[in-house]
């Protein structure tokens, strides 16, 4: 097989430059950053900094608030990541067998993307809405008086639901273009051994998804631990109090509105460790498992 080559060493590097440029604008220097933060003691207009070292990190370990968010934000995540790759997996096997207005059916579910992480939230505090939400109204029916953003569990509840419902048609795209990308003779060929739908969908269909799965997974775990802000500042109205709050959220009320410049950057080091060594985990125990052909 011939290997592409360049005449002119120096072109690679000029095509790349753009992008690497951007990578280390936007991602390398704020890294360095907030690495370099997390070790002072600063003060938040910028007049001065005293060194600290790691206590910055040890006052993160004491924190009984710190712990108790750090708790919620893994069920928070896990909750998210499951039902939203479940709910989209059965939308999309559904869709995948509708014979008749299939493309209104998928265009139906999928709408919901389009919808921003805040403007979700803002639906959220509808439908939850203590005085006339259809939510609170239908939970009233089983004797549960929900009370969101006064109680922790409602609120934590409101925002499970709330992100589940944002990110299920991200989840249905991938998982229905996987579907229809299983070819119809090997449908046809698991159709003749196995007559029983739920066994044949477990045995043949499930493990051909498994690239799709794997990819999504990551995906949603990102989405539950970062791109959730904006959803539960909204929900919260930048009034937390008591209330269920992610790490995310916590770096920005401890270094915007605490102006704690240096524990929100011990904050953002952390979390940032833990993405990656998660992601590590991800590939090296579940991707064994994935085969691609």
């Amino acid at each position: 097989m011939k290997r592409a080559s360049f005449d002119n060493p120096w072109l690679p590097i000029l095509l790349l430059l753009p992008q690497l440029s951007i990578i280390c604008l936007f991602f390398y220097w704020p890294a360095w950053q907030a690495l370099r933060s997390s070790f002072f003691l600063e003060d938040p207009f910028g007049f001065g900094e005293t060194f600290v070292g790691l206590q910055n990190y040890a006052r993160l370990w004491t924190s009984s608030q710190y712990l108790k968010n750090a708790g919620f934000t893994v069920i928070f995540s896990l909750c998210v990541t499951f039902f939203s790759l479940a709910i989209a997996l059965l939308l999309a096997v559904k869709a995948d067998s509708v014979l008749r207005g299939a493309k209104t059916y998928r265009t139906l579910l999928m709408w919901v993307y389009a919808v921003a992480p805040p403007v979700a939230g803002f639906l959220a505090l509808i439908l939850f809405n203590q005085r006339w939400g259809p939510m609170v109204d239908f939970f009233a029916q089983f004797g549960w008086q929900m009370k969101v953003r006064l109680d922790y569990f409602d609120t934590a509840f409101a925002m499970v639901v709330a992100s589940v419902w944002k990110q299920i048609p991200v989840n249905f795209i991938f998982f229905l273009s996987g579907l229809q990308s299983i070819p119809r003779a090997v449908r046809e060929a698991a159709l003749i051994d196995n007559r029983s739908g739920i066994s044949r969908f477990w045995t043949v269909t499930f493990p051909l998804l498994a690239p799709t799965g794997f990819f999504l997974l990551i995906i949603n775990i990102t989405y539950a631990l970062f791109d959730t802000f904006g959803l539960i500042d909204t929900i919260l109205r930048n009034n937390p109090g008591d209330q269920p709050v992610t790490l995310v959220y916590q770096v920005y009320l401890d270094g915007f509105r605490g102006q704690d410049i240096g524990g929100s950057s011990a904050q953002s080091v952390v979390l940032m460790v833990l993405v990656l060594a998660l992601t590590i985990m991800q590939f090296r125990l579940v991707e064994r498992r994935i085969h691609y052909t």
